[in-house]
């Protein structure tokens, strides 16, 4: 007898929920749960690691990002501008910022920045001033399209009805339409942010002193010092602890934005 289609998706459906309860079972009976639990998340080891790890680690690391998030933010938005300005050498350097920073890795600017400057020309920056330049002038190059889209995305009558009261295209761009563009770009401008805080894990190459550690430069001392997987365990918590409610904001943003609509 055939099945129907709503059969047979059922059929599939249960499949695939056996073949998960199998391969669970079977990592539940085969792991090495002690060793597990001794060398990934040793309660002795971790106790030890507080509170210094959230005072130090997950302070500086918001710090860091919030720095390079608001550099990021302030140039973006410059070089959105640019990029739909009416004169052409503006769009021509807007373009190829972004797509520079857009194809460098994150790690050579910051080696570039930490190293490479003060070796050519004798320029040293503290490593706040350092992290905000680094980790802005790449997430700049990302925020800049997401705000040009935005702006793009406030319809044009807006502008025109702005100008019809008697605003000038400045003052109408920055009452009118940035503050919209801005309500449409929040979710993925949030995703961003998120994605800074993920970057700023390459500041351990700077050498930091350890009231300026961050997470991952943390996790990988401490790593060192017990010989245990626990400390890097407790690093990658918390950057959940940062990312996790920005995920749940970005949710809950597309949610209100689609209701919107």
């Amino acid at each position: 007898m055939a099945l129907t289609r709503r059969q047979r998706a059922r059929t599939v459906r249960g499949l695939q929920y056996g073949v998960l309860v199998v391969v669970l079972v079977v990592l539940a009976l085969v792991a090495d749960w002690e060793t597990i639990s001794d060398r990934l998340l040793n309660p002795q080891i971790a106790a030890e690691q507080f509170p210094e790890i959230i005072q130090v680690a997950l302070v500086n690391t918001v710090i860091y990002t919030a720095l390079g998030f608001s550099f990021a933010l302030v140039l973006g938005l410059l070089l959105a501008l640019m990029k739909l300005s009416s004169v052409a050498p503006y769009r021509w350097l807007a373009n190829l910022y972004i797509e520079f920073f857009r194809g460098v890795p994150a790690l050579l600017v910051f080696i570039a920045f930490g190293f490479g400057l003060p070796l050519a020309f004798g320029v040293r920056f503290g490593i706040y001033m350092t992290v905000m330049i680094s980790l802005g002038l790449v997430g700049a190059a990302y925020i800049a399209e997401t705000l040009r889209a935005g702006i793009q995305a406030v319809p044009k009558g807006q502008m025109e009805a702005a100008r019809s009261l008697g605003m000038s295209s400045g003052r109408a761009m920055i009452s009118i339409v940035i503050p919209q563009a801005f309500r449409i770009i929040l979710p993925p401008l949030t995703n961003e942010l998120i994605a800074l805080t993920k970057d700023s894990s390459l500041i351990y190459l700077l050498g930091l002193a350890t009231s300026e550690y961050e997470l991952t430069k943390f996790g990988r001392t401490a790593m060192s010092d017990t010989a245990n997987l626990t400390p890097l365990v407790l690093a990658g918590l918390c950057y959940l602890i940062i990312t996790i409610p920005l995920g749940f904001l970005v949710r809950r943003l597309e949610s209100r934005s689609a209701k919107a609509r």
